[in-house]
């Protein structure tokens, strides 16, 4: 059990004394009748976790015991953590940034090894080139304050030509982490992998390839596969969310059919949708109008390329051939990064869209024509300014924290 608060040697003074701080100590906790060894740690702030007194018991594990302890801390005044409330509380008393509390998260919840080296890659100090971007803006935003106060005064003007030499290698900057951290949003959430298309197209044979185990049933017999079939792996460090669907076509089977009724909705969700078509043949009318509406994220593969040399993306699933499906999901989805090179990534839906803003903004900066007022680029400038700070949490809502640590356990 942890607790954090200020004043907690008084506080839990019924319960125990606290012991020397940062030493591991055998102590016996009494209450109401009950006695419990345990080992007690003290971390007096500010120097803790969160800035906080941090104590932690760790007690036998007897869920019973552990009520009961946790009623009597109770009667004492201490209430139950909220989900993530330890790191904002962490967060609030300067003890970590936003953009290390949402690696943090993201740790948290990494599913596989790509996912969990991505959030270790951000943990701890913020970007070198947020650093940077700061230092290059810092001495404009002075300039840019005085012409939005004192515009009236000519002497006091920003030079967009020397504006431009010293800003264009930022927004470059911003624009290729933007581009990682739309291919890391990918890493980060998983991809949702769609595999579509007739019976005996291959489907499974590469849904099995792609898990790395026979999760589907494969056989030569048309219609096999029933229900959707869903596996989440990595493969080629690609976190995947895979979907094995019905085969497609005309039938009167009503198990088929019911079978073919869910592919839509898999349709609606999935990332990129495979569809599959054997070497040598034409996608099927049927199977073309189902895809129409999801055109935009349908990828054709060509199946059995062993048997038949085919343009496109080629594979032959029963033999591992996959490397044209690899290259082309790093195109589709990452930009034509590979995963390593997403390491590192901003990769939250926040940090990607305000990015996104950020890249905008220079744009718009430094794409204005020389004879335009000074006020428009100092107010261009204070707005890049701001996106910034609200990037690495200096300017942050409650709205973006209620956010943020709702997705953390209690004991964070």
């Amino acid at each position: 059990m942890r607790v954090s608060g200020s004043g907690l040697a008084s506080l839990l003074a019924p319960l125990l004394a606290l012991p020397e701080p940062r030493k591991a100590t055998l102590r016996v906790l009494k209450w109401d009748g009950f006695r419990e060894r345990a080992l007690v740690l003290y971390f007096p702030g500010p120097d803790s976790y969160t800035g906080e007194d941090v104590v932690e018991l760790q007690t036998h594990g007897n869920p019973l015991l552990v009520r009961r302890l946790l009623r009597y801390l109770g009667t004492l005044g201490v209430r139950l953590a909220e989900p993530g409330e330890f790191t904002r509380r962490a967060l609030l008393n300067g003890k970590q940034g936003l953009l290390e509390a949402e690696a943090l998260r993201d740790l948290v919840a990494a599913e596989t090894d790509t996912q969990l080296r991505m959030a270790q890659a951000r943990a701890g100090a913020q970007p070198g080139w947020i650093s940077e971007a700061r230092l290059a803006l810092t001495p404009w935003m002075a300039r840019a304050e005085a012409v939005v106060d004192y515009g009236e005064d000519e002497r006091i003007y920003l030079n967009l030509k020397d504006l431009a030499s010293v800003l264009e290698p930022l927004r470059k900057r911003f624009h290729v982490e933007h581009i990682r951290a739309q291919a890391g949003q990918h890493l980060r959430d998983g991809i949702r992998l769609a595999v579509v298309g007739r019976p005996n197209a291959g489907k499974s044979t590469l849904f099995n390839a792609l898990a790395g185990e026979d999760r589907a049933i494969v056989t030569e017999v048309p219609g096999t596969t029933r229900d959707v079939l869903e596996v989440r792996c990595e493969w080629r460090g690609l976190p995947l969310r895979l979907f094995d669907t019905a085969g497609l076509r005309d039938t009167e089977d009503p198990v088929e059919r019911l079978g073919m009724a869910r592919v839509g909705p898999v349709l609606e969700v999935a990332d990129l949708v495979l569809h599959l078509i054997p070497a040598g043949e034409q996608a099927s009318g049927l199977i073309q109008a189902a895809l129409a509406p999801f055109q935009g994220k349908v990828l054709e593969v060509r199946t059995f390329s062993d048997q038949m040399m085919v343009p496109g993306v080629a594979v032959a699933a029963n033999l591992g051939d996959l490397d044209a499906l690899a290259a082309a999901l790093q195109e589709r989805l990452l930009g034509g990064l590979a995963p390593d090179a997403c390491l590192g990534a901003l990769a939250t839906d926040r940090q990607v869209e305000l990015l996104g803003e950020l890249a905008k903004q220079m744009d718009l900066l430094l794409d204005l024509d020389a004879d335009c007022p000074p006020e428009l680029p100092a107010s261009i400038l204070q707005g890049a300014w701001g996106l910034l700070s609200r990037l690495t949490g200096e300017d942050r809502a409650d709205s973006a924290l209620d956010a943020l640590f709702g997705g953390f356990c209690l004991g964070k």
